[in-house]
């Protein structure tokens, strides 16, 4: 259960920030135009929060080292970083 809402919240966190990366970044800055910023900004501050608690969790039942969960930390900062942790670390 644990694994499916970690695997859940990973996929909307990664979308969310991509999101903000690549469509809201722009739009603020070149075309004048928050909107974007402001309507995904506390969502996926939500979901990153999320991720981080449900990383701290999940970590016993996956058997991660601290290495391991270091670095699923670290993906979490990185575009498409928790799409890589889903595939190689939670599937």
């Amino acid at each position: 259960m644990i694994k499916t809402l970690f695997r859940i919240i990973s996929y909307l966190e990664g979308i969310s920030y991509l999101l903000l990366l690549f469509l809201g970044t722009p739009m603020k800055y070149f075309a004048e135009n928050d909107k974007v910023v402001k309507a995904l900004g506390m969502p996926h501050g939500i979901l990153f929060l999320a991720y981080i608690l449900l990383a701290l969790i999940i970590r016993k039942s996956q058997n991660w080292d601290m290495r391991t969960f270091l670095m699923v930390l670290v993906a979490s900062v990185l575009p498409f970083g928790t799409f890589y942790v889903d595939r190689k670390l939670v599937k």
